[in-house]
C-alpha cells in the first residue's frame, strides 16, 4: 500500500517544444542566417544614422564638415592649374580660344571640366579637332587641329573660307587676299565640295582661264572661264561633260573663238552662243542682213 501511494516521479520529455523545432528548422534556411548575420547589422546602422540625419542641425553640421574636407583636398597646390598651353593654332586663334574659355588662374584640376573646355575649342569654324588634357607641372594643355583654307566662297552676305569639306572657316574681307584659292559661288555650293573639286581637276587643262564655279539652283555648276566664258555643265555627271569639252576644245579650238557660254547640259547636244560682233560677222559672211531693230 506504501508504494503505492507514493507519487511517480516527473521524467522531461527530451523532445523539443513546438516553437523550438520551428527556431531550429528557420535556422537551418540560409536565407535567415544571412539576414540575421548581415541584414539585421544593416538595419539598425541604418536606424542609426536615420536618428542622427533627422536633426537639421547635425546634417548641416555634416555637410559643412565634408565641404570643409573636399576643399582642402581640392585646393592643394600639387593639383593647382597655373598656366593654360594652347599648341597647333595661329595666334589669333589661341587668344580667340583663350578669352572664349575665360579660365580665372590657379584654380584646381579637380575642379576642371576637360570635356567642356574641349566642346568650347571645337565651337569655333576654324577648329577642326582639340584635345584637351593635363600636361607635366598640372599645365592645362589644349592641343588644337586647325581647319586648312582650300576654297572661297562668294555668297551675299560676302567671302567666306571654306576647308575642303566645305565647312566654314572664317570670312574673307577681299579675294586679293587668298587669290592662291578657287572661287565659288552660288547657294548651296559649299554642300556640293566634293563634285566642284572633281569639276575642277577635269577643267585642269584649261586652269589658266578659269575664274570660279558657280552653283545654279543648287543642282548644277556654270565654269566660269576669262573673256566673259561661261560653260553651263549638266547637273549628272558633270566631269563626262568637261572631258567631252577639252576633247572638243583640242580638235576645233573652240574656246578660242567669240563665244558668250557653251551649253553642255544636254551631252547630245551641244548649243554655242556666239558673241553679237561674231554673230554679226557670221551673218554678214552668209550674206544674211538682220534689220537694225531687230538687232536692238
Amino acid at each position: 500500500m506504501q508504494s503505492l501511494s507514493r507519487a511517480a516521479p516527473y521524467r522531461r520529455d527530451p523532445a523539443p517544444s513546438r516553437w523550438a523545432y520551428k527556431m531550429q528548422r528557420l535556422w537551418l534556411t540560409p536565407a535567415f542566417r544571412g539576414f540575421m548575420r548581415f541584414g539585421v547589422p544593416l538595419l539598425m546602422v541604418a536606424l542609426a544614422v536615420g536618428i542622427f540625419l533627422a536633426s537639421p542641425a547635425r546634417r548641416e553640421s555634416l555637410w559643412g564638415m565634408v565641404a570643409s574636407a573636399k576643399e582642402q583636398v581640392t585646393e592643394r597646390p600639387m593639383f593647382m592649374v597655373n598656366l593654360v598651353s594652347i599648341d597647333g593654332a595661329s595666334p589669333e586663334l589661341s587668344d580667340a580660344v583663350r578669352a572664349k574659355l575665360n579660365l580665372r588662374l590657379p584654380q584646381s584640376a579637380l575642379k576642371l571640366d576637360l570635356d567642356a573646355i574641349r566642346v568650347t575649342a571645337e565651337n569655333f569654324d576654324a577648329v577642326a579637332r582639340a584635345v584637351v588634357r593635363l600636361g607635366a607641372a598640372n599645365v592645362l594643355q589644349i592641343t588644337i587641329t586647325e581647319r586648312q583654307p582650300a576654297w572661297v566662297w562668294r555668297t551675299e552676305g560676302g567671302l567666306i573660307l571654306l576647308d575642303d569639306t566645305g565647312h566654314r572657316i572664317a570670312g574673307l574681307a577681299a579675294r586679293a587676299d587668298r587669290a592662291d584659292l578657287p572661287l565659288i559661288a552660288g547657294e548651296g555650293a559649299n554642300q556640293a565640295i566634293a563634285e566642284a573639286q572633281a569639276v575642277l581637276q577635269a577643267a585642269n587643262p584649261f586652269a589658266n582661264r578659269l575664274r570660279g564655279l558657280v552653283r545654279i539652283s543648287t543642282r548644277r555648276w556654270d565654269l566660269v572661264l576669262d573673256r566673259d566664258q561661261r560653260i553651263l555643265l549638266p547637273a549628272e555627271n558633270p566631269v563626262a561633260a568637261v572631258e567631252g569639252l577639252i576633247a572638243l576644245n583640242t580638235a576645233e579650238n573652240l574656246l578660242a573663238r567669240d563665244l558668250t557660254s557653251v551649253d553642255l547640259r544636254n551631252p547630245q547636244r551641244p548649243v554655242l552662243r556666239l558673241a553679237p560682233a561674231a554673230l554679226d560677222a557670221m551673218r554678214a559672211a552668209h550674206g544674211i542682213t538682220v534689220p537694225t531693230e531687230t538687232k536692238s
